[in-house]
């Protein structure tokens, strides 16, 4: 019987950008080093759905992955609704913050952190 090995890729994806930007507020804010990146949806927005992006500590039904050397948490409920996902930081003149490439929005807002499913 052939030895296979299990891979395990991240269902979200952050840029050279979005990691840069997450270090220096995590070095900033005084993050400890038991703080993951949480990114989830929440009910709510322009559009349905609200995107959460923070520090937290990791939680019983959260996944747990590494990117870049960021540790990032997703609740296995949302999973469904950040497949694919691609954040982004943007630093331009008229546009500066985190940035959401949602394969899976139906539709999204103006603003840009919110959508529908």
């Amino acid at each position: 019987m052939e030895n296979k090995e299990l891979l395990t890729e991240a269902p979200v994806q952050l840029t050279t950008g979005a990691l840069k930007q997450l270090k220096l507020i995590g070095e900033k804010e005084g993050v400890s080093g038991e703080h993951g990146l949480r990114v989830g949806v929440k009910g709510g927005g322009c559009s349905g759905f609200s995107y959460v992006l923070g520090f937290d500590t990791k939680e019983e039904n959260d996944d747990e992955y590494l990117i870049g050397d960021v540790r990032v948490l997703v609740n296995k409920a949302h999973l469904i609704y950040l497949l694919g996902i691609e954040i982004d930081f943007v630093d331009g003149l008229e546009n500066r913050g985190f940035t959401f490439n949602n394969p899976n929005a139906k539709d999204t807002c103006g603003c840009g952190t919110s959508f529908s499913a």
